[in-house]
């Protein structure tokens, strides 16, 4: 079980540029994680035992003081805000890098379709002109046979990337890097943020920026993709408030 009045969270966005250089693992958390990872005691022990939880959702953020956690964010961080800070800063590195005479540094997706990687990797090539971009689509199945992971270990090591993305839904993506994580042989910032990669290649649209601000991306989602989204915002965030209050 998670228990939010525990947990140790980034508290804004400033604190981004604290996270220190090195292996790394970086998750999200949300009332959909929440409320999966009561439920789920390996996803619960991956957000947990993660190096850094970022809070996006403002559920989170407003349950946490209403709760008096003692970690406290300051504000909502959209696994979008820490895709966008984490790319410019290796674009900023990677264009050091290069005026030295050195090979570019280099940033890989794992996750998705190769149709969504296609549109990344080109919307890389414009935005980050900087990075080398590698990109690894996994079976499309609900678990992962020890032959698919060897795979997607063995591409990922042998990327050697300087930063690395997993984008394969929660929890299956928080799951599957925190088991594999010590045959991961790398050196650099790992993020677990699903939905961005459908984001960044233009497969799905994000809410207005009204919407972010006011904190309803959730109802914007839930009115332009009603039969995939009402079970978990309508369902969930009931859910949500239950769970929250029990705890």
């Amino acid at each position: 079980m998670l228990k939010l009045k525990d947990i140790k969270l980034v508290r804004s966005r400033d604190e981004l540029a604290q996270i220190p250089d090195g292996k790394t693992l970086i998750n999200t958390i949300n009332a959909f994680s929440y409320n999966n990872a009561q439920k789920d005691s390996l996803f619960a022990e991956a957000l947990r035992e993660g190096d850094y939880l970022i809070p996006d959702g403002a559920s989170i953020v407003k349950a946490c003081r209403m709760k008096k956690a003692k970690y406290q964010p300051l504000e909502r961080i959209a696994g979008w805000d820490l895709f966008s800070f984490e790319m410019n800063r290796l674009n900023e590195r990677s264009a050091k890098v290069i005026e030295n005479g050195q090979t570019r540094l280099k940033v890989m997706f794992m996750g998705s379709s190769e149709k969504v990687l296609s549109l990344i990797r080109q919307r890389v090539a414009v935005e980050y002109a900087n990075l080398d971009v590698v990109t690894y689509s996994p079976p499309y199945k609900p678990q992962f046979s020890d032959e698919d992971s060897a795979a997607i270990i063995n591409a990922i090591n042998a990327a050697n990337p300087d930063l690395l993305w997993i984008g394969m839904t929660a929890p299956k993506q928080e799951k599957w890097t925190y088991k594999h994580w010590n045959q991961l042989n790398i050196h650099c910032h790992v993020g677990t943020i699903g939905a961005v990669f459908d984001f960044f290649a233009g497969t799905a649209k994000r809410a207005p920026l009204w919407w972010q601000k006011h904190s309803l991306e959730w109802l914007y989602r839930l009115i332009i993709e009603p039969r995939r989204m009402w079970r978990r915002y309508i369902i969930g965030n009931v859910e949500f408030l239950w769970l929250i209050a029990r705890e």
